[in-house]
């Protein structure tokens, strides 16, 4: 299966060795998506920032559903701001994207309650190989300062999963010690992608505060 931005982003936010979702990025998680989402978008030329908001490009939409959702976010003659088609709908996008990888056999999910009474949802990567594989790409592609060198869909997630603090990718602390590559990255992105991590930093900042 040929993964989305979302769908690998959503992998990422997976902490193998704990089992369970990060946690710094759960409450603004479906945001990250999102974005991710948007950055798919443009790479496609679906979408591109007009005066700093989201427009459409034309050509004929994206196959994936998720992509198509977010799309159909920005209607073809309202340009809308990056930061409010990222902080739309709440939880629509990353019940979509678990059920995508769901049925394709990526991920297993498993719902049962906690004490017998509160509802939880455990998922699980089927090929957790593959994840670390991702993870350590995303990582080299943040660390070794030479952004135009990797694929502009690590840059794009690296560049997230920096803005998002997702922890289970790299530490606060990586980030610091290695803030003139990540900086690099952070650029690159901003260069392929306008307004998309303007919209990660709102939407960390919404979360936080709810």
């Amino acid at each position: 299966m040929d993964l989305t931005l979302p769908e690998r982003l959503y992998l990422l936010c997976c902490d193998l060795d704990r089992q369970r979702f990060d946690p710094t990025s759960s409450l603004y998680r479906d945001k990250l998506l999102r974005a991710a989402a948007l950055a798919e978008l443009t790479i496609q030329g679906l979408l591109t920032d007009r005066k700093g908001k989201a427009a459409r490009s034309g050509g004929p939409g994206p196959q994936d559903p998720v992509l198509a959702q977010v799309l159909a976010d920005v209607p073809p003659d309202k340009p809308r701001s990056w930061t409010s088609v990222v902080l739309r709908e709440q939880g629509r996008t990353e019940t979509a994207v678990r059920t995508r990888l769901a049925e394709a056999g990526v991920i297993t999910v498993e719902r049962r309650r906690l004490l017998g009474l509160i509802p939880i949802r455990k998922v699980t990567p089927r090929h957790p190989d593959q994840v670390r594989l991702l993870r350590e790409q995303v990582r080299r592609t943040a660390f070794d300062g030479l952004p135009e060198s990797a694929s502009i869909e690590s840059v794009c997630l690296a560049a997230i999963a920096a803005e998002g603090d997702v922890a289970s990718v790299f530490t606060p602390r990586e980030c610091r010690n290695h803030k003139t590559a990540v900086k690099a990255v952070k650029a690159h992105f901003d260069a392929a992608v306008p307004g998309v991590r303007k919209a990660v930093l709102a939407a960390v900042a919404h979360g936080r505060s709810s």
